[in-house]
Order: structure tokens, then sequence, then C-alpha cells
């Protein structure tokens, strides 16, 4: 599927996030890292887990160019294994978001990548068992509380390349 190999540090975080993803508790993990050090792609391999094990993802991103991005990087790959994947801004047009809104609701997407927009009333997941953050300091603790609240207690990963200091702290103590 990959036109490269893992780097050994991604390997292992894939492993323990799959272990955690195993336990009967909800994962919540920090994926910290330099910009371009393959984050995403760890993402992505979590996001087929999480699929596999008949779950939706939503990947939430503090910015339309941020969210295009991953929108365009995990559907390249989704469309490969024949899953679906939707993009989901402010400035999606009202008949297109209402036909993903509904898409999304009958668990006819697999991952649905998008920015506050996720947070919106309205935003249904028919069964999240992933929620995926980027930059999660652009956003707030209830912001992130309410898309945990779009699931049954979904698995939560955050990616950051500047993990803020209340992050670190609850990384520390392993609460994240």
């Amino acid at each position: 599927m990959l036109p490269f190999k893992l780097t050994e540090a991604q390997r292992r975080v894939l492993g323990e996030i799959k272990g955690d993803m195993m336990k009967p508790v909800p994962m919540n993990r920090l994926i910290q890292g330099d910009v371009g050090c393959g984050k995403t792609i760890v993402a992505l391999m979590a996001a087929l887990v999480a699929i596999e094990n008949d779950t939706q993802v939503a990947v939430l991103a503090p910015t339309e160019v941020l969210a295009e991005q991953h929108f365009l990087q995990f559907h390249r790959h989704f469309e490969a294994l024949g899953l679906e994947a939707a993009l989901l801004v402010g400035s999606t047009p009202k008949k297109e978001k209402t036909e993903i809104l509904n898409a999304v609701q009958k668990g006819e997407i697999h991952m649905l990548v998008g920015t506050h927009a996720l947070l919106e009333e309205g935003v249904e997941f028919q069964r999240l068992g992933l929620a995926i953050i980027d930059e999660q300091h652009r956003f707030g603790v209830q912001q992130r509380a309410n898309l945990r609240r779009k699931g049954d207690n979904p698995d939560v990963l955050v990616m950051t390349a500047t993990p803020i200091p209340r992050t670190l702290n609850l990384s520390l103590s392993g609460l994240r």
C-alpha cells in the first residue's frame, strides 16, 4: 500500500497504538514529532485499524488548508482500498454538506476530515471509533470533548509538532 517502508519508530508507535485500541478503555494518545517526520501516516494506519473494526474515523484540523492536505493524503490511500472519505469545512456548500452529513450518519463514509465544522450540531456519526486531532493546541478542551461525545467513548489520537505544557504534563503523568 505504501511506496516506502515505515521507520522503526513509526512501527513501534503503531504497535503501541494498536495495543491501546484493543484495550477495553478508550485510547488517549499523543504523537509528537517534527513537521514531516511521519505522524500523519501513523494516523492513517491507526484509522485503518479502526475502520477494520467497523467504526468510523474523524480527523479534526485547525485550518481548511491543513484539513484539505489531510483529506487528499487519506483519500488517495482510501480510494485504493475501496474506502470512503469526505471533507467537511466551513466553506463546504450547503447541498454537499447535507449529502456528506447524511452519508456519515448512515455509516457510508469511513472517515470524515474537517475543521471546526466537525464540531457543529448535526454532525452525527453512526459509529465513531477514532478521533484524530491535529495541532490540538488550536482547540479548546471543550471542543475536543465535543468531538469525543460524537461517539461512544472513541479512541483519541492527538498529533502535534508543538505540544502545549498541559499536554506534556498529561503525557508525563500517564493520563495521555
